[in-house]
């Protein structure tokens, strides 16, 4: 039999483990054309909250009672199409399943002896690959400028901050432990930290870790957090909006600051990104990422948790911020 994970409920604030639903069926078995996939490693990322809700986005809402997706590591056990051999590993968007066929469609191989199967998952998967490229589109580093990383311990704001270093800057991250700014310190290279679960005033904090003021503000988690990267922003500051973690599990609209005097008086852009509007430079911006980490200027770190069973709990933990670096499932 084969296990998948459903989605029972649409949370009501924050995600629980009665929102999911683990189910069995029968062992698929792939027709002409088809390939037999083994999940290895599954991606939980902040972003498959939204997808919970039956609301318009820029990706289609979870159905109810169906399986969740996510990217995924797999290997192909039996194949019925000539593009595939058995034994290959491929990344794709797929479902909970422990076995699923697919047409090979969005299926890319991925390359073992170059790097770790999880780090197509993290560093050189969609991650890794938001960093990069927004960065290259939006940020516009220059040399010595101030950049200024929330949720920068994790998988994308870790790389945020070491791009910054290979570009020249001034790096300061924010994350929710003295152990993460630890970390952000010694492994990733950032130069200064603010554990915003200790500290009492950001705006403050902020303007005290980043004496020039901040040149770019790469924000993954929204609400105070950007109130206070606005309020010591640099005139011509970049703002790039990643990610709004503090506020995802909100269950209704939120209010703040108005930054129209802000952008007018420092003339500042702040811009949204998603990673999937970028599709056709996944493949240089790949290469560039695996040349920085073959040459020791990238390096990464992963939460990986063992079990099939324990994919809810893993994505729970994300909003705990039990994490360092790029949160993986292990199936064995």
């Amino acid at each position: 039999m084969n296990q998948i994970i459903l989605l029972k409920n649409r949370p009501d604030g924050k995600p629980q483990l009665s929102d999911f639903e683990f189910t069995k069926e029968e062992k698929p078995q792939p027709q002409d054309g088809e390939v037999l996939l083994k999940s290895k490693y599954v991606s939980v990322d902040p972003y498959l909250r939204g997808r919970m809700r039956d609301v318009a986005s820029y990706i289609d809402p979870f159905e109810l009672n169906e399986p969740l997706q996510s990217n995924i590591i797999a290997e192909v056990v039996t194949s019925n199409n000539s593009n595939f051999n058995e034994g290959d590993f491929v990344n794709g968007m797929l479902k909970w399943k422990e076995f699923q066929v697919s047409d090979g469609k969005g299926l890319n191989k991925v390359d073992g002896d170059k790097a770790s199967l999880s780090a197509y998952l993290g560093i050189l998967g969609l991650t890794g690959l938001t960093a990069h490229i927004s960065l290259d589109k939006i940020a516009d580093l220059k040399k010595g400028e101030t950049l200024l990383v929330s949720g920068a311990s994790g998988a994308v704001g870790s790389t945020v901050g070491q791009i910054g270093k290979i570009k020249g800057c001034r790096v300061v991250g924010i994350a929710g432990s003295d152990e993460k700014l630890t970390l952000m310190k010694d492994k990733f290279g950032f130069d200064e930290g603010i554990n915003y679960k200790t500290t009492k005033n950001m705006n403050e904090a902020v303007a005290k870790a980043c004496p020039n003021g901040v040149d770019v503000y790469y924000d993954n988690v929204g609400g105070e957090i950007l109130d206070a990267a606005m309020n010591n922003i640099n005139k011509n500051g970049r703002v790039i909006n990643c990610g709004a973690i503090s506020l995802y599990n909100e269950t209704g609209p939120q209010t703040g600051p108005r930054y129209e005097g802000i952008f007018v008086k420092k003339t500042v852009l702040m811009q949204g990104f998603l990673v999937r509007d970028h599709v056709k430079e996944f493949g240089p911006a790949t290469q560039q990422l695996l040349e920085w980490l073959n040459d020791g200027k990238l390096t990464y770190s992963e939460t990986i948790v063992d079990g099939f069973e324990n994919i809810p709990q893993a994505f729970l933990d994300l909003f705990e911020g039990k994490n360092k670096g790029k949160m993986v499932v292990q199936i064995y």
